[in-house]
């Protein structure tokens, strides 16, 4: 596995048994039904019309000779490696004519989070600090506090400490994902620790900025 990362680039022709290994990759890792841009991805190409394109006539050409399987899943078209592509794949390693796969999208998410976790550290802990500080002034007041107050403070709290949570995760705990299995997010009570994609939202909600 290439740790030192991958970024996404332009679709370049790859040898038939590279697509192999990609697609019985991309099945070990994820649901069976694989989708061609989940090939593109393990394959270390952005996903997009040309993408898709490009890589389509090679796809169907592994299916013509038993390799792959295409099905239909909800109207959309699903890839997956035969026995015979499989032993194929095997002679192909056997001789060495695979090849490397890229970092796989796996991989590439852990690197990525980590890296933004180590980044936005220390914003999430102030944004933390500032909204203790909004709790422990609204328990101050002679005249008191609404209720709505406090419901808003708790949210906002509720936030801010789920922010520190997922980023310690994704920035000390998250073990480094091995190819040979799928990278699963450990059970969490309440939202899941690697949410990254959520962090932005969460920020708002502890700045009070939305519900």
């Amino acid at each position: 596995m290439n740790t030192e990362g991958h970024e996404l680039g332009p679709f370049e022709p790859v040898p038939d048994a590279l697509i192999l290994a990609a697609v019985q990759r991309a099945e070990r890792h994820g649901p069976k039904n694989i989708l061609r841009h989940d090939v593109a991805a393990h394959l270390g190409f952005v996903r997009s019309p040309r993408t898709s394109r490009l890589l389509r006539p090679q796809l169907e050409s592994l299916r013509a000779a038993g390799s792959l399987e295409r099905s239909r899943m909800h109207g959309l078209e699903v890839w997956g490696i035969t026995p015979t592509g499989t032993r194929r794949l095997a002679a192909a390693r056997r001789a060495g004519r695979v090849g490397e796969l890229p970092e796989s999208p796996q991989h590439r998410r852990w690197r990525h989070a980590r890296k933004e976790a180590a980044a936005r550290y220390d914003d999430f802990r102030t944004l933390l600090y500032v909204t203790l500080e909004a709790a422990e002034d609204a328990a101050e007041p002679p005249a008191g506090t609404s209720s709505e107050t406090w419901f808003e403070l708790g949210k906002r709290l509720k936030a801010a400490f789920w922010l520190m949570g997922s980023a310690t995760y994704c920035r000390d705990e998250w073990p480094e994902p091995d190819d040979a299995r799928a990278d699963r997010d450990a059970p969490n009570p309440g939202e899941g620790s690697r949410g990254t994609a959520d962090w932005n939202e969460y920020e708002q909600r502890a700045k009070g900025g939305s519900k």
